[in-house]
């Protein structure tokens, strides 16, 4: 019996150019390279390239180092060393890389190895076979997850941050920083993407108007080295992102605005109580 297959959006696409964004993250740059290639390698992914994006911090002389060093070596590894005048964030360093990248498809991932390099080639794939027009490496399908104890309040925190979310995402984990899409894709949305705030990955999808979205099953690990910590700061620029997806989704009325403004106030409250009892 002869099924049929969905069709392609376009021929498969050579070529990727994996973006990390790193702020002091020292430890974890050769290891993550090292991983990647390797992944890349035993998946037949060629040619494809690891750009560090990093923001000036104590650890960024070192960082430069080590990439020139693992450049030597043969990896395929350049970086964009940013002096704070030039800006800082995670969103506009992902945003500068997706500029910089040197092959059509382009994926990010963390570099605090909580998204696995081994991981690479399956959220890849959907991009780079025209499947899709965008992945996202999610927790929240059969076979993905958490690999390390989460507690109950933690779950509840991702379950609220993620159903802000909703109304203007696809995605089963919309909160996911393990991305991938097209040079094509982004450009059709590039000038309209906010770089301020930290939830890059929504906020392309979103502007880009990417479909279809195809997630991906990873395990969210935990980190290896250095630590993390989300502050009051980055959950305010999380509601006022959503805000602006919202109504560029929805349009800008003031009564869909105004109920748009108070269901999430209320839910970001939540949010932020929740986020001060466990201490993120």
């Amino acid at each position: 019996v002869l099924r049929k297959c969905a069709p392609l959006l376009h021929p498969a696409m050579p070529g990727l150019s994996v973006i990390v964004p790193t702020y002091n993250e020292v430890d974890n740059i050769r290891p993550l390279c090292e991983r990647l290639f390797k992944s890349l390698k035993d998946a037949g992914i060629e040619p494809a390239e690891l750009v560090v994006m990093d923001d000036e911090s104590k650890g960024s002389a070192q960082t430069e180092k080590i990439v020139n060093e693992l450049a030597k070596e043969g990896h395929n590894i350049r970086g964009h060393f940013r002096k704070k005048a030039e800006g800082r964030g995670l969103s506009s360093a992902v945003m500068l890389g997706f500029d910089k990248a040197k092959y059509p498809v382009m994926l990010c991932m963390d570099a605090d190895l909580q998204h696995e390099p081994e991981s690479v080639p399956a959220v890849a794939d959907p991009v780079l076979k025209g499947r899709a027009e965008f992945s996202v490496g999610s927790r929240n399908v059969a076979g993905g997850g958490v690999g390390f104890e989460w507690s109950f309040l933690r779950r509840v925190i991702s379950f609220v941050a993620t159903s802000l979310a909703l109304g203007v995402s696809s995605s089963t984990d919309p909160m996911s920083g393990f991305f991938c899409t097209t040079k094509e894709v982004y450009a059709r949305g590039r000038e309209r993407c906010n770089g301020i705030g930290w939830k890059v990955g929504l906020e392309i999808a979103a502007r880009c108007k990417a479909k279809p979205l195809e997630d991906v099953p990873i395990t969210f690990k935990d980190r290896e080295a250095g630590e993390s910590k989300l502050t009051q700061k980055e959950t305010i620029q999380y509601v006022e992102q959503l805000v602006h997806l919202y109504c560029d989704r929805y349009g800008a009325a003031p009564f869909f605005g105004s109920i748009v403004f108070l269901v999430l106030f209320g839910l970001f409250v939540l949010y932020s109580i929740l986020s001060s009892v466990v201490g993120r």
